[in-house]
């Protein structure tokens, strides 16, 4: 029986370069952990979005037959001509359509959050809270957290890699060898008698030719890339997350401003539809405050989402679920 003695803080070396690739496994996972968080909030926004807009094209659809019964009445009483008549139902047909479509959207989206959230029945409707949460300004460091997922994993790789070239290192080291065993002696004994005697040896080679330098400079190799992987990691994740708080900022501001717009428009509407109604102003004028309007709702719709696109990027690049669990 033989049995191999490691010399030179092999097995250590390499329980160490093993826990390593642990601690790398496990802030992968974190970053994996931390993507998936932002594409659910992402997905989830999307679908909220596209519910959103079929509502917004369901009400546009509203506005249209209601005009459209305007200028019937209009029409019949012989205050408009019958081309307005034939205006406001191409208007109407348009919005049915685009209501239509957006409907689609939505189930669309829903079905594509449902996919990712891993549920066996698609959802339906979302009952909303991402795009209405009240939009705060960023209060995000200009400085990014040392504990970044992406710098995390970089960092561990590198750790790990550099534990590698210590193990290959310690591998050119001989191991001894310690054989024990028992040999049978016929008629070889002191009396001259069959005896048993016990064998023990102990055997160290001599690695002349073999020091182990082609995987020391392989693994040498491997430890200097993870080094440049870190640098361009933390490069990277400062650039990110700087671009990311002043995106969340800009988005912020971007909701603000649209909702005043939305504001105007809406009032713009209202004048129009008077002003029509009592015969003075033209159906078109109608038609663009009520295409204005539903643009204006549209724009901060998506200021909204750029704004929960902008947060849940903030959160991914800090390790967090965006907008709490």
């Amino acid at each position: 029986m033989a049995q191999a003695l490691e010399l030179g803080g092999k097995r250590s070396a390499r329980v160490s370069a093993a826990n390593a690739e642990v601690t790398a496994a496990e802030a992968r996972n974190r970053q994996a952990s931390a993507d998936f968080a932002y594409e659910l909030a992402v997905a989830y926004a999307a679908a909220e979005a596209a519910q959103a807009r079929a509502d917004l094209a369901a009400q546009a659809l509203k506005r249209s037959q209601d005009d459209l019964g305007v200028s019937r009445a209009l029409v019949d009483a012989g205050r408009e001509a019958n081309l307005r008549l034939v205006t406001a139902q191409a208007a109407e047909a348009s919005a049915r359509a685009d209501a239509e479509a957006a409907r689609a959207d939505a189930v669309e989206a829903l079905a594509r959050l449902s996919a990712l959230a891993g549920v066996a029945e698609p959802y339906t409707s979302l009952a909303g809270g991402l795009l209405s949460a009240p939009a705060s300004p960023s209060t995000a460091d200009g400085v990014p957290p040392a504990d970044m997922p992406a710098l995390q994993v970089a960092r561990a790789e590198r750790e790990a890699a550099g534990k590698q070239v210590t193990v290959e290192r310690r591998r050119a080291i001989p191991d001894l060898t310690a054989s024990v065993g028992v040999r049978r002696l016929n008629g070889q004994g002191l009396t001259g008698n069959d005896s048993t005697a016990l064998v023990a040896g102990v055997s160290v080679p001599f690695p002349l030719f073999d020091q182990n330098r082609g995987n020391v400079a392989a693994a040498s190799a491997r430890a200097n890339a993870a080094d440049a992987r870190f640098e361009e990691a933390r490069l990277r994740a400062e650039a990110d997350w700087r671009s990311a708080r002043v995106q969340a900022d800009a988005a912020v501001s971007r909701v603000s401003a649209s909702q005043q717009s939305e504001a105007a428009a809406d009032e713009a509407y209202r004048l129009a539809r008077v002003g029509y109604e009592s015969g003075k102003t033209p159906l078109v004028e109608v038609l663009n405050a009520q295409r204005a309007l539903t643009d204006a709702r549209r724009t901060t719709l998506d200021a909204r989402v750029a704004r929960v696109r902008a947060q849940a990027t903030l959160a991914r690049l800090a390790g967090r679920a965006p907008f709490g669990e």
